[in-house]
């Protein structure tokens, strides 16, 4: 008998206040969403609406718990929440804006971006050992709803790294192969609970609403 395959419906939280100026937020920046980011979380509402997942997962981060409870509601659910989805930690860049960070650390930036593998931020989560964090909680979540369809609401830099893992994609490229997630945009990705089978990604940064600027 075939494993059953859990359907994840990943989303990024709603805009933030940091939106404007492109900062990068982690883990420990407990940033508002603002009247944007709000009606963000209503559209997700609706589509989890029209959608019905299961289950509604959000990291424990105040703004995707903000954006995933209406969505919650809508289908008269509790939020589950997963501390491993919370965002990456950022170390050195936390709160700045690239070009802050160019001004205090000249070229760090353009090391950054060539691989943030081999340079990442001085005091910031490594991506592979955020990758394999998030991998491990989609992996926990594939197997507490088996054969079911789940809305996770989780991060930009968290998702695409997890997306890079499960995919089996180079991890040092995750800024090449998924540049940016939209605010409450859906990617879908099919996970068979079958220990090492492969992922399926069926649709990638499908909006739900109108899209914004992102972080970095």
């Amino acid at each position: 008998m075939t494993d059953p395959v859990t359907t994840l419906l990943l989303s990024r939280h709603g805009q933030t206040d940091w939106h404007h100026d492109n900062r990068y937020a982690g883990a420990d920046s407990d940033i508002d969403l603002t009247a944007t980011g709000q009606a963000q979380a209503r559209a997700l509402a609706e589509f989890a609406r029209s959608r019905r997942p299961d289950a509604v997962i959000s990291s424990p981060v105040r703004r995707a718990l903000e954006t995933a409870q209406p969505a919650a509601d809508a289908l008269r659910v509790p939020v589950e929440i997963v501390a491993d989805l919370r965002e990456v930690g950022f170390g050195l860049a936390e709160g700045r804006t690239a070009t802050e960070l160019d001004e205090l650390h000249p070229g760090i930036m353009a090391r950054f971006r060539r691989d943030p593998v081999a340079d990442p931020f001085p005091g910031a989560e490594p991506p592979v050992v955020a990758a394999e964090r998030a991998a491990r909680a989609l992996r926990v979540v594939t197997e507490r709803h088996r054969g079911e369809t789940v809305l996770v609401v989780a991060h930009n830099t968290l998702l695409r790294l997890a997306l890079c893992s499960v995919l089996d994609l180079p991890i040092s490229r995750y800024r090449q192969l998924f540049p940016r997630l939209d605010n409450a945009a859906i990617t879908e990705l099919r996970l068979p609970t079958e220990p090492g089978a492969p992922a399926s990604l069926i649709s990638l940064n499908v909006p739900v609403t109108a899209p914004v600027s992102g972080s970095p």
